[in-house]
């Protein structure tokens, strides 16, 4: 017999509610304002991965510890998202940089490929210079 692939832990919701000390109810109103979105079984039935457990304990912390409302976790949330999306876009734009620069020719060497005939000046660092 196969072994099937192993797949991520889930939690139905009456564990999550029991683990985090809150009602059900609690967890599907989160849902309905689209604050957690557990994955579902055939049968309907929520699932919650690690991620979401995660998400669960920051929207706990927002409304529990801060005094934060749902519309405010909302948009604390929202935004949260697009930092980490520009965290990405920054970090692949300096990948991007970082290999142009590795491709730029080395100093005092001729550019062949160049339009125009173009020989680079040494440079001389300012502190060596005298006035």
């Amino acid at each position: 017999m196969a072994k099937r692939p192993r797949k991520k832990a889930a939690y139905m919701i009456s564990a999550v509610a029991e683990a985090y000390g809150i009602h059900p109810q609690t967890l599907r109103l989160y849902e309905r304002e689209g604050l957690l979105k557990p994955s579902r079984t055939e049968g309907n039935t929520r699932l919650y991965t690690q991620e979401d457990l995660q998400q669960l304990e920051l929207i706990l912390n927002l409304t529990r510890d801060l005094g934060v409302n749902l519309a405010g976790v909302e948009i604390v949330l929202n935004m949260r998202g697009r930092m980490e999306q520009m965290q990405k876009q920054m970090k692949e734009f300096v990948e991007l940089v970082q290999r142009e620069l590795m491709n730029l020719p080395t100093p005092n060497k001729e550019i062949k490929n160049a339009l125009v005939r173009f020989v680079p000046r040494t440079v001389i660092p300012v502190e060596s210079q005298k006035r």
